[in-house]
């Protein structure tokens, strides 16, 4: 009976993932704010694992991460490393150590976010040597940080929603 709860949730997470996938990739239907557009994935996937073991949070960051570097069109894998990384690392204190309440999550998407979209204009910005590397950085990459966080509710509460609503009742 676990198994099938499972599934299901798991199916509905890859659907989310999917849909999110679609939206942030869709031009003009988000609106952009100081010309940055959110990363949508990203908060979903750190929200999956808050409420997720350890292997299938692993797997959804690596998928998630997938979806972002095919969005990108660019060095596949990068993002999937990352966040696969990330959500085993979150998953892991959320079993362990942290509270998965609205202030955890937004605390641990800053943190996420900062690292990879930093990482992110790092390897993709500054070491391919293109000019106006701060003006990049704070006209591009911190609007999009911001964005992305002012959607961390939506996404913790969504998932939150799936994680306790599609389980076996007790």
């Amino acid at each position: 009976m676990e198994g099938r709860y499972r599934f299901i949730r798991y199916f509905a997470y890859a659907l989310e993932l999917l849909v999110l996938y679609m939206i942030q990739q869709t031009p003009g239907f988000l609106p952009s704010l100081f010309g940055a557009r959110p990363i949508l994935i990203i908060p979903a996937v750190l929200a999956i694992a808050m409420f997720e073991p350890e292997i299938p949070a692993m797997a959804f960051g690596i998928f998630g991460g997938l979806l972002i570097d095919f969005g990108i069109g660019d060095a596949l894998g990068f993002h999937g490393i990352m966040l696969g990384v990330a959500c085993y690392v979150i998953s892991a204190l959320s079993a362990n150590l942290l509270r998965t309440n609205l202030l955890t999550s937004f605390l641990v998407n800053t943190v996420s976010l900062l690292v990879i979209v930093v990482l992110q204009w790092l390897f993709y910005y500054v070491l391919y040597g293109y000019d106006y590397i701060l003006y990049a950085l704070l006209h591009h990459y911190l609007p999009r940080i911001a964005y992305s966080l002012v959607l961390t509710p939506i996404t913790f509460y969504f998932n939150r929603a799936f994680a306790l609503l599609i389980r076996p009742a007790d």
